[in-house]
């Protein structure tokens, strides 16, 4: 992980990476946002050691992306559901798995498909302006420094 503080920098992403930058954490995300919640499914469908998914499911409470609900109450166990919080992350899980099977294909095809529940479309994540709804890229976008910030 990162250090917490950066020196001369004020960037949300490396705040953001804070949270969501350790190795697990987006394939923990990618689970939970396919239905997979339950900690012992966690384990079995990452192959992750039970004390590693613990610290990473409890930083992802304590930070609101996840939160802990009882499904069973003897014993108790728990799901890990997004909150509102981790639902936008929804768009930056789907936007690297597209990358990731455009670049660094399976031989039989994406491992994963998103789709949409009411139609069966594919779920296609893009940038667009919030004005005329235009599909941004690097060509036609950029980046501004806030001038309350410079």
């Amino acid at each position: 992980m990162l250090g917490s503080d950066y020196p001369g920098q004020v960037c949300s992403l490396a705040r953001s990476l804070e949270v969501i930058g350790e190795r697990w954490t987006l394939l923990i995300l990618r689970d939970v946002f396919t239905g997979i919640r339950r900690f012992d499914e966690l384990v079995h469908s990452l192959g992750i050691a039970r004390t590693v998914l613990t610290r990473r499911l409890d930083a992802l409470v304590a930070d609101g992306v996840l939160e802990r609900r009882a499904y069973q109450a003897r014993p108790v166990r728990y799901e890990f559901v997004p909150t509102a919080k981790g639902q936008e992350l929804v768009d930056v899980v789907a936007l690297l798995m597209r990358w990731g099977d455009t670049h660094y294909p399976h031989p039989a095809g994406p491992p994963r498909q998103l789709l949409h529940h009411d139609c069966g479309g594919h779920a296609v994540p893009h940038l667009a302006c919030s004005d005329c709804g235009q599909e941004l890229d690097l060509n036609n976008i950029e980046a501004r420094l806030n001038p309350a910030l410079a």
